[in-house]
């Protein structure tokens, strides 16, 4: 005969890990507490607090280099991918082409998705992820691609605006701008 069990009691068995992870995250949080240093007087510097072991593994793969190979790889890759996105908009196949799929879906949906790759490669960055943010940064230059296939722009022509710019300071480049564009922004921190 099967052991009756009182309503609820299945939810509370199936919370316990979750329970678990937060009196870890509890005690992790204690130990931070304990172990945050207050600035010391005249520069004297403090011992620092040594992390308990689950996080020094966390920050260790999480700040550990990617095991991808560069060997024989250049910038020359971009102009390689701009190649074939755009021959896969002439192609225009949205049955087994994500570009001309996205493209067929037109320019607000191709800027849409390349901020939404900008968004999560800032994000893996903030949160210092490495690995991730190196994932995320080639989801960002392959969207770019994308807009700049769809808008027409051909890669030499951004090739020869940063030439241009190679050796101006940005601050001098952002002095020397219009005021009509700063007008048009609609913001005064642009210069």
């Amino acid at each position: 005969m099967a052991k009756a069990t009182k309503p609820g009691e299945a939810k509370r068995a199936k919370a316990k890990p979750a329970e678990k992870l937060m009196k870890k995250l509890s005690v992790i949080e204690k130990i931070a507490k304990k172990k945050a240093a207050l600035p010391l007087p005249g520069g004297l510097k403090a011992k620092r607090a040594k992390l308990p072991k689950r996080i020094r593994k966390v920050e260790a793969r999480v700040l550990e280099p990617l095991s991808i190979s560069s060997a024989g790889v250049d910038a020359m890759i971009l102009d390689r991918l701009w190649e074939t996105v755009e021959q896969r908009r002439l192609a225009g196949d949205v049955t087994t082409s994500h570009s001309a799929r996205l493209m067929a879906r037109g320019t607000a949906k191709v800027a849409q998705k390349f901020g939404e790759e900008a968004v999560e490669c800032v994000i893996e960055a903030t949160i210092g992820n490495r690995a991730a943010t190196v994932l995320e940064s080639a989801d960002v230059l392959y969207h770019l691609m994308v807009i700049w296939v769809d808008a027409g722009i051909r890669p030499d022509e951004v090739w020869a605006e940063l030439a241009r710019r190679q050796g101006i300071s940005g601050i001098a480049e952002k002095a020397a701008r219009p005021q009509g564009i700063i007008r048009a922004a609609g913001t005064t921190k642009l210069p």
